[in-house]
């Protein structure tokens, strides 16, 4: 008897990876429901676009099938706002946030979900990890929010201005690109200084990745208590951080200097615009497109060329541990340097003086082709259900929705309803990582096949 419920113990364990997943698919299956019911819609809605909308808040996408402004009530919007932090933040620090409002410790088993969930290598300060997120993420929120109610008080007047301040810091940070203020996004803030600088402040906060946050403030903090002379503020940062800042420092401009080239006389965009807005406006589309979503141009304007560089930087995205998706920036500087020093004859990836692990470049060498199969899967998915579409523009969408970005060329509202289902599945696998998708399906690997050791035989390659 005590054998077969040891038996029906193990079937019932769940790794780490299957908890996440199915905390994200449970939460959106709730927030679908809520927003399907009355009093959160203006008028009717059918439960498909509910359910698109909670997998757009939850997996920080942006994408939808309705106007959040013109469906929604104000009941509506704020359990999509709760959705979006949610989503942000990620399911298990919230629950873990959940459990110390109550003041219930934190088990040894929740500290390993922790450590597993958000890549660390230690069990210790687990929770003080969460609290400093926490406050990393209300304190930037709270700046982003204070700064919108600037534009928007003057505008829509004191109580709908502070919300309107609160709902667009915490979708920009969250790197959702959920408006509530109409169909065109922030195509009206184009001139904008406070709003562009506002938001891409957000958005890059939201993509470095709260490891990256954590060691820049504990470099600053020596620094500023003179532990540590001002030189070493950023030569003493850890590998990550250096290979996030430098790797999104390269994209924002390569993406700014791109989009400014090419859409510089483009009439359907920045035409008409002045020399210090189209900059603006450049590099605004550079760090939207690196998984927000917020547009300040029309994006089915966009010149072909400018939405291919949008499909590229979509598909890099953000950073690991932070609110982007993507294959994330430190994936795709793994690649970049390995194709390097194997070029240059070295037999290990290196980087700032530094080894790089074999295993974390062959997780990154993973990483990258099952996003592209996904990717590849979903443009033929996509291109089946809606032949008519013009094929860039089911290329951009798609990889809005895998690289979680909600950048859309006008085309999702009109997709029918078989390419919406593969949208959303798109953006659960892109918000929950596509890496962790397969773990979710693999099994349990055997422990012996980690200490083989087979004969080593040569094959012919490129």
């Amino acid at each position: 008897m005590r054998r077969e419920n040891m038996k029906s113990t193990r079937k019932v364990s769940l790794s780490t990876m299957q908890i996440v997943a199915l905390a994200f698919f449970g939460v959106i299956f709730l927030g679908g429901i809520i927003l399907y019911l009355p009093f959160c819609n203006q008028k009717p809605i059918e439960f498909l676009d509910a359910l698109f909308t909670s997998v757009t808040c939850v997996c920080v996408t942006g994408l939808v099938t309705v106007v959040p402004a013109e469906q929604f009530t104000l009941a509506g919007q704020i359990v999509m706002l709760i959705l979006i932090q949610i989503g942000g933040l990620g399911v298990i620090a919230c629950t873990v946030s959940f459990f110390l409002l109550l003041g219930k410790k934190i088990t040894m088993k929740g500290r390993i979900l922790i450590q597993e969930a958000y890549g660390l290598d230690t069990l210790s300060g687990m929770v003080k990890f969460i609290i400093r997120i926490l406050k990393g993420t209300f304190l930037v929120e709270g700046i982003g929010a204070v700064l919108f109610a600037f534009q928007f008080v003057p505008e829509y007047g004191f109580v709908r201005g502070i919300g309107y301040g609160i709902f667009h810091s915490v979708s920009a940070f969250c790197n959702a690109g959920i408006d509530i203020l109409g169909s065109t996004s922030f195509i009206k803030y184009a001139d904008s200084p406070l709003v562009n600088f506002t938001t891409m402040f957000l958005i890059v906060m939201g993509g470095l990745g709260f490891p990256v946050w954590y060691d820049l403030f504990r470099n600053t903090k020596e620094v500023v208590r003179g532990k540590r002379p001002k030189r070493w503020l950023l030569s003493r940062l850890g590998l990550q951080s250096k290979i996030v800042l430098t790797m999104t420092a390269a994209l924002i401009l390569l993406g700014t200097l791109g989009f400014f080239v090419i859409e510089y006389g483009n009439p359907a965009t920045m035409g008409d615009m002045s020399v210090p807005e189209k900059l603006m406006a450049s590099a605004f589309q550079s760090v939207t497109t690196r998984t927000a979503g917020y547009a300040t141009v029309s994006q089915s304007g966009l010149y072909e060329n400018s939405r291919l560089l949008g499909c590229i930087l979509m598909f890099i995205g953000g950073s690991p541990a932070g609110t982007a998706g993507g294959i994330k920036t430190t994936t795709a500087a793994m690649l970049i340097l390995t194709v390097v020093c194997v070029l240059r004859g070295r037999k290990d990836t290196e980087c700032y003086g530094r080894r790089v692990e074999n295993d974390i470049v062959r997780s990154g060498i993973t990483i990258s082709l099952i996003t592209f199969t996904c990717w590849l899967i979903g443009v033929a998915a996509v291109t089946a259900f809606d032949p008519q579409a013009e094929f860039l523009n089911v290329m951009y969408e798609v990889s809005s929705a895998l690289g979680t970005v909600g950048l859309s060329a006008d085309l999702t509202p009109v997709l029918s309803r078989g390419s919406h289902i593969v949208l959303m599945l798109l953006m659960y696998i892109g918000r929950i990582g596509p890496l962790t998708m397969a773990l979710v399906f693999s099994g349990k690997s055997e422990k012996f096949s980690q200490f083989r050791d087979l004969p080593e035989k040569r094959i012919m390659i490129g």
